[in-house]
């Protein structure tokens, strides 16, 4: 029996945005994956606090892959809580399937001051996709442990997308046009739950 191949998108995903759904759609074909899971994070540990709760962040992310029959949305690291850490997610999940864990060019070049990062690289097929100005090269202690592993790190081949959430939270929250950058679907949740400062109808 062939073993099932699954990406994971990990991600603040607040809220979530075509570049997100296009990565996702890329992988799949590029790497020929079963399916692909989105990972919504708890609490990012190198990041701000998020905006939208988990609970409207899960609402948007399954209004952003209705259409998608490989993608899924994963809440295991909502679910668990606290912190959110990498390699606490792969510990729990199946260990019969071989993992793809995508990330951005933007995350790679700190990608070695992830929690017990040595573990991530051992359980997964690192796959990067590009970021406006961002190497696709990877750090030398990455490269150095890849090598020990016989792993190499795989670019995705994926435009480069400058669609960021933080410059849709700001647009938001001035009543600017989201048009071409978020899916139809979620900019009306957005808009009937009052998200990001969104103004009342």
């Amino acid at each position: 029996m062939a073993i099932r191949k699954t990406g994971l998108l990990g991600g603040s995903f607040d809220p979530v945005h075509l570049a997100h759904t296009a990565l996702a759609d890329a992988a799949c074909e590029a790497l020929a994956l079963s399916e692909l899971q989105l990972i919504p994070a708890a609490n990012p540990w190198q990041r701000p606090v998020l905006t939208a709760s988990p609970t409207h962040r899960l609402a948007m992310l399954e209004l952003a892959i209705a259409s998608k029959p490989r993608l899924s949305v994963n809440p295991i690291e909502i679910e668990r809580g606290g912190k959110t850490y990498t390699i606490d997610t792969l510990e729990q999940l199946p260990d019969d399937t071989e993992y793809y864990w995508i990330i951005g060019a933007d995350q790679l070049a700190n990608f070695c001051t992830w929690h017990r990062w040595k573990e991530i690289v051992a359980r997964v097929h690192l796959v990067v996709a590009q970021r406006p100005g961002a190497s696709t090269e990877a750090p030398v202690d990455l490269q150095r442990v890849l090598g020990k592993l016989g792993k190499a790190l795989t670019s995705l081949p994926f435009e480069a997308s400058a669609i960021s959430a933080s410059d849709i939270r700001r647009r938001l929250a001035n009543n600017l046009p989201c048009e071409g950058l978020i899916d139809d679907a979620v900019m009306r949740y957005i808009r009937q739950h009052h998200l990001y400062g969104t103004p009342v109808a």
